[in-house]
């Protein structure tokens, strides 16, 4: 492609709205223009990149077995409504009637259709195991779309799916998809690590891995083992056993102390000398509507994802102040396990540490020396908080817990007969009996990896596209297209290595070599040719995006490196 004719406009200022690296770069370079908020149209450069991306995804999920297909982005509601998703997914669901009053959903994923698919074309288990997939733009109404392709409302996503016959073929798919993974991100040339997650809304209670890119603008907090390979999304960390702290005073009766308007955790660990740990702060939520009680240590976090999941519920909501009296006549900050009448869930650490400090339940009082089981039930106990760093591992031992940020581009789940059941995919086993499908899901943020890949790939130049993603191998810069030298040779090495079946991008604009070069390091094409003043004694300058490495080459070598480098 000749850079004259390329529908390419850079911008020399950062937008105001790119609070990421990637959104500022793929908005400077030309690669991608917004048209609302969280909807992004993909110009040529954009667009090459993600095509590269989906050949490398087709590539590997076909070699896995996947068929690929496409599915309606529309979908009846209807089918949503069976499934028991239709309120659980919330207004991230974005819902439209057509000109008969029937609502639809365009699609933010597609269990409920693919499912319907199957039913329909599959009855007998000798048409299983089968796992398709698409390519193809979801949509969900973001509450706060932000960092560009991070998080959008439109966006461009693969998802598949595997139906198995009994649990073995699920767990067999699974391991396929889960290698097809690893290899995807590998060729793209991410920094990635898979963790342990929660499915969420989708897969229920099935097994489930993220596929995290390291990256410190990520939204996801990921809990990773200093020592082994543990490693799980901080809504699904758990730690070892805790390290306690140490006490000299004999553990005696529930003592009341009047504590004037001390409130917070820190407020009251500093009226008793003593450690956050001490503190067993109570919080009071509403689970489908019912008021209960969650005990953690003041220097903990409840993790509402465990607690939800533990419930069994679909809505869990922290109680404000009026609720808190509501549900226990206490004001806030004074709120306390003993003789509570709600429900009382304690978390395991609270346990462990064995003894500490609580509100009374009556105003500007708090009690010392409160066990629980002894002076509050503990019967409802579990993992119900977030773990922190320096945890130990709970795989090995001697590992801490170490925190990393990372962006989620893949997300593989089991999900079971979850759908299948709902929505009737059954067939006839060997014996002739009805069975429902066991199915898994599968996806990847395709646009996704193009923002990923931008924050792990750039300088304060611009973006470095590894070179399985590059939109193009080589960039020919002629530092003067007046210079009849200097265009030949360009000219002649652009037709050389499109023979050699290189993507050569040739800037043969009438431009200052400044700004071509501050172009080309701003698009972060991997090699680029400088055909400058040597060019007459048959020589060019070799340029390493990654490295800013330089070597003055002849012509043929340079020709013979890229052809190779290429291929």
């Amino acid at each position: 492609m000749r850079q004259s004719n390329l529908f390419l406009n850079t911008l020399r200022e950062a937008p105001s709205e790119a609070e990421a690296a990637s959104h500022n770069l793929l908005l400077r370079a030309g690669f991608i223009r917004q048209l609302a908020a969280g909807v992004y149209s993909y110009l040529p450069l954009g667009w090459r990149v993600l095509r590269k991306v989906e050949q490398i995804v087709r590539e590997e999920l076909e070699r896995a077995g996947a068929q690929e297909i496409l599915m309606p982005v529309l979908q009846p509601t209807e089918l949503w409504k069976e499934s028991g998703r239709y309120s659980v997914y919330g207004p991230e669901l974005i819902r439209l009637k057509d000109r008969h009053d029937r609502e639809f959903a365009l699609g933010p994923t597609h269990e409920e259709v693919i499912t319907t698919l199957v039913k329909n074309e599959i009855s007998s288990y000798r048409k299983l195991p089968v796992t398709l997939y698409q390519i193809q733009t979801k949509f969900r109404d973001e509450r706060r779309p932000r960092f560009g392709l991070l998080r959008g409302r439109e966006f461009l996503m693969k998802d598949a799916y595997s139906f198995d016959k009994d649990q073995e073929g699920l767990d067999q798919s699974y391991k396929t998809m889960y290698e097809a993974y690893f290899n995807i991100f590998r060729r793209c040339g991410l920094d990635f690590r898979v963790v342990e997650a929660d499915g969420g809304v989708i897969s229920g209670e099935g097994d489930t891995h993220e596929f995290m890119a390291l990256a410190d603008i990520g939204e996801d907090t990921i809990a990773a083992c200093s020592s082994c390979k543990y490693a799980a999304n901080l809504e699904k960390a758990q730690s070892g056993e805790l390290s306690i702290m140490s006490t000299t005073e004999q553990i005696g009766v529930v003592q009341k102390v009047h504590t004037p308007e001390v409130r917070t955790v820190e407020q009251v660990a500093d009226y008793f000398k003593t450690g956050a740990q001490r503190i067993f702060k109570t919080l009071i939520y509403t689970a489908n509507d019912k008021p209960l009680a969650v005990v953690v240590r003041g220097d903990h976090e409840v993790n509402e994802i465990k607690l939800k999941n533990y419930l069994g519920v679909e809505m869990l909501v922290l109680a404000d102040a009026e609720r808190t009296v509501a549900a226990t006549g206490v004001p806030t900050g004074f709120v306390g396990p003993v003789g509570l009448k709600i429900p009382v869930l304690v978390d395991i650490a609270v346990l462990q540490q064995g003894v500490g400090i609580t509100g009374a339940n009556i105003a500007d009082h708090h009690f010392k020396n409160v066990v629980p089981g002894r002076d509050f039930p503990a019967l409802q106990q579990g993992d119900f908080r977030n773990v922190i760093e320096g945890d130990s591992c709970p795989h090995c031992t001697g590992g801490e817990l170490q925190f990393f940020k990372g962006i989620e581009v893949g997300h593989v789940f089991k999900l079971g007969t979850k759908y299948s059941e709902a929505l009737g995919a059954r067939f006839l086993d060997a014996n002739g009996r009805e069975q429902a499908m066991i199915m898994g899901c599968y996806g990847i943020g395709v646009s996704r990896i193009l923002a990923a890949i931008v924050e792990q790939n750039h300088d304060e130049r611009g973006m470095i596209w590894p070179k399985s993603l590059a939109p193009y191998a080589v960039h020919l810069v002629p530092v003067s297209t007046k210079d009849e030298v200097q265009t030949m040779i360009a000219n002649d090495l652009y037709d050389k290595l499109r023979s050699h079946g290189v993507d050569v991008l040739l800037d043969d604009r009438d431009e200052r070599a400044g700004v071509k070069f501050n172009d080309s390091d701003l698009i972060g094409i991997p090699v680029r040719i400088v055909i400058g003043k040597d060019a007459v004694n048959g020589q060019v300058e070799y340029v390493e995006r990654r490295s800013s490495g330089k070597q003055t080459l002849p012509i043929d070598e340079a020709i013979a490196r890229i052809i190779d480098l290429a291929h």
